[in-house]
């Protein structure tokens, strides 16, 4: 069994990190290569960058940024928003990212996964989706959780996983920011149907949360935002009471 990994996400808008809630109402949490120094400083297994409004705006990903982060720490790191085709995922990788997430991009046109894995390799492929629990079940949306696209989250994280994914990253816009606890029944769900890792991310507030997405939830790694941006978990703290309750982690 791999160690369960505790990932940092940084929101960035206009060159700085945010955080919101349901996808809304973002606020300032800092610059984006200090804090990603610091949570690599106190042991953070990977970090995960977004430029969440790139594929909205019509725009590239953040290459001078991703240079910046690259200099500054020394874990790896994921890079996603505005990545439309090859030359962009090389671009970033060049810049010095260890992986790529596509969203909307692939979402449109599948096909781009297949294009990632076969030129750079499945670990570079992260497919990340914004799903959103309805009436009628998990819904994938589009840009940023703006454009609901009426595919269901597990047919096609399914599908992705064919197409060559590596990892899936699966936000539930339900659970965003709330602080409530991750989205564990369909985070088990996704772990029962495929056989590449699941990020779970949406929902922390608490240490406990994070111990039910690896227990409940069966993931192979927890993502977050604000309870790291804003002082409200210490990842070092979060690593030794995960590994106190059985949980194997890098500490």
């Amino acid at each position: 069994m791999l160690a369960k990994r505790i990932i940092p996400c940084l929101d960035i808008k206009d060159g700085t990190t945010v955080k919101g809630i349901n996808f809304v109402n973002f606020r300032d949490a800092g610059d984006p290569v200090t804090l990603g120094a610091e949570y690599s400083r106190m042991g953070a297994d990977e970090l995960v960058y977004l430029d969440i409004t790139a594929s909205h705006e019509g725009r590239k990903t953040f290459t001078e940024l991703v240079k910046r982060v690259a200099a500054r720490i020394n874990i790896p790191f994921t890079v996603g928003g505005g990545i439309n085709e090859l030359s962009d995922v090389e671009t970033l990788l060049n810049a010095g990212a260890d992986k790529v997430s596509v969203n909307s991009a692939a979402l449109r046109r599948p096909g781009l996964i297949d294009e990632i894995a076969h030129n750079f390799g499945s670990q570079v492929c992260v497919v990340a989706i914004d799903a959103n629990r309805e009436t009628a079940g998990w819904t994938c949306y589009l840009n940023g959780g703006r454009i609901p696209t009426g595919r269901c989250l597990f047919d096609w994280a399914e599908e992705a996983e064919k197409r060559g994914a590596g990892e899936i990253l699966f936000t539930s816009m339900t659970h965003d920011g709330v602080k409530e606890g991750y989205a564990n029944e369909a985070l088990a769900q996704l772990a029962e149907r495929l056989h590449i890792p699941v990020i779970a991310s949406g929902g922390a507030g608490t240490a406990a949360h994070f111990y039910d997405a690896f227990t409940l939830g069966k993931a192979d790694a927890a993502l977050a935002a604000s309870v790291f941006h804003f002082g409200e978990i210490e990842i070092p703290a979060l690593k030794r009471e995960l590994k106190s309750g059985g949980i194997d982690i890098r500490i």
